[in-house]
């Protein structure tokens, strides 16, 4: 009898949690395929259905300041991600493998603050620096932000990786007469690569989906993408929005998912 209620009991929990879990998947995913729906809607009103057509994706190409904003963002995204790659690497490196220098503890904990403090507050320290350096707001100011915020997150990815890595595979190439860099070529660095090269999609994923720090350090002419379409939503809005929503919210779920990928081949290098 107390195996029958046990069994009871525990089915209606399993069913409970199964109930909550699908709750929470169609509150996060329908409104996002709500919007991926109607970005092929004929009606110009957001949220009425008016038949099937590609006319907005034509507009959306067809717009010079989009395509501007666009290109803007994937310049920022691409450059920031390989420059915040190589040095969140090297910080990485430096806080797993040198256990022993001046101000580490002090450098660790400052590592993490683009990731604890919120957006706002480090876009108005970033504009506040800028301003004190009388930088010009534009493309560049905008690249060292989101070198600055990127840096943390590849360093976090990567030193991960490290932690799992055994430090016998580095003694054994010392002891073989391997220098210093070819003890990191050779053996570090093909061991690291799969938490490198997530850390490098999750960077490049944050920067193209950031629009707090952007908008608070750009300059005329220097709009991305996430910037622009948040300037549509205030001012009109038609399909065209959840066209470009609909591109953004592809490119960044098929990033995330590649980098998931390469997390879980970090976690498991066998």
């Amino acid at each position: 009898m107390r195996v029958s209620e046990g069994t009871t009991t525990k089915g209606a929990v399993d069913w409970i949690l199964t109930v909550n879990g699908w709750a929470i998947y169609l509150f996060l995913y329908v409104p996002i395929l709500i919007v991926m729906l109607f970005s092929f809607s004929d009606n110009p009103n957001v949220g009425i259905w008016g038949g099937f057509t590609l006319d907005w994706y034509d507009r959306m190409l067809g717009n010079d300041q989009l395509m501007r904003a666009l290109r803007n963002s994937v310049i920022v995204a691409i450059v920031s991600t390989v420059i915040s790659t190589i040095l969140g690497t090297a910080a990485a490196l430096a806080l797993e493998r040198y256990r022993r220098w001046l101000g580490k503890r002090s450098f660790d904990a400052l590592l993490y603050l683009p990731v604890i403090i919120p957006d706002v507050t480090m876009a108005v320290m970033l504009l506040i620096w800028f301003a004190q350096l009388e930088f010009r707001l534009g493309l560049t100011t905008i690249l060292l932000s989101h070198i600055a915020f990127n840096i943390s997150f590849v360093a976090i990815v990567v030193r991960a990786r490290l932690a799992n890595m055994d430090d016998a595979l580095e003694e054994a190439a010392a002891d073989l007469y391997a220098s210093r860099w070819q003890a990191f070529r050779r053996v570090t660095l093909p061991l690291i690569w799969p938490g490198v090269i997530g850390g490098a999609l999750l960077a490049l994923t944050l920067s193209l989906d950031d629009v707090v720090v952007t908008s608070f350090v750009q300059g005329p002419g220097a709009t991305t993408l996430p910037v622009y379409v948040f300037g549509l939503i205030r001012r009109t809005v038609t399909p065209e929005i959840n066209a470009v929503s609909t591109v953004m919210l592809v490119a960044s779920m098929v990033l995330v998912f590649i980098s998931l990928v390469f997390q879980r081949r970090s976690d498991n290098p066998s």
